[in-house]
């Protein structure tokens, strides 16, 4: 992707969850082949984005590590994720005024596909579109390409109480953009696959020892 492309897209990684099927805690600060698994997405989202920023709540210094600015949501109570679409295109209108989206991504997904945002801006018509990704007939709300544009409707709705992805998203056009499984060392895996148990953590593991670059 061109940088002038990238630069329409700012990169946040929704990591503002509580984790409770990890046990707790930042499941993207789980070790993953030797670093945290939220290393290996940023190396996997950076190169097709402009800025980037890291969505989450409480002290920001647990991610000083990876050197990006970290925004909590500016909805309080845990809203979930539609509060770090919000707060990333709040931070995005202020510091990349030049992206008319932002492309958010789980934080316990890394395969994620090299060409998402490639992929997601070429479905959207305009710039009041938003796109969400898909992979074997199901939809990622938490993965697409969403209007910056559309921050205060979002962030109204989010005072009125809405909470689901789609709920919102139906106020809007919406295209889903289909991604194919990957081939990992014989198998075929989902390139959002997600660790979000300690099961499925192990599950990654084994699956990054046995990735081709």
């Amino acid at each position: 992707m061109v940088d002038r492309a990238k630069n329409r897209v700012t990169g946040v990684l929704l990591a503002g969850g509580l984790s409770r099927r990890m046990g707790g805690g930042d499941k993207c600060l789980r070790d993953l082949a030797g670093k945290p698994m939220l290393a290996h997405i940023i190396e996997r989202l950076q190169p097709q984005v402009g800025a980037m920023v890291i969505n989450a709540n409480g002290d920001p210094a647990r991610f000083a590590q990876f050197g990006l600015d970290v925004v909590p949501d500016t909805i309080e109570g845990f809203a979930g994720p539609l509060a770090g679409v919000l707060a990333g295109m709040r931070w995005s209108a202020t510091h990349a005024p030049e992206a008319c989206w932002i492309v958010t991504v789980s934080t316990d997904a890394p395969f994620l596909p090299l060409d998402l945002t490639e992929r997601l801006l070429a479905s959207v018509p305009d710039e009041r579109t938003i796109a969400l990704a898909a992979s074997g007939g199901d939809v990622h709300p938490v993965i697409g390409l969403w209007p910056v544009a559309l921050a205060d409707d979002l962030d109204e709705q989010l005072k009125a109480g809405v909470r689901k992805v789609l709920h919102w998203t139906d106020r809007h056009f919406t295209v889903v953009v289909e991604f194919p499984f990957l081939q990992l060392h014989g198998r075929i895996i989902d390139p959002f696959f997600n660790a979000n148990t300690p099961e499925e953590l192990e599950e990654a593991r084994a699956l990054m020892e046995s990735r081709s670059p």
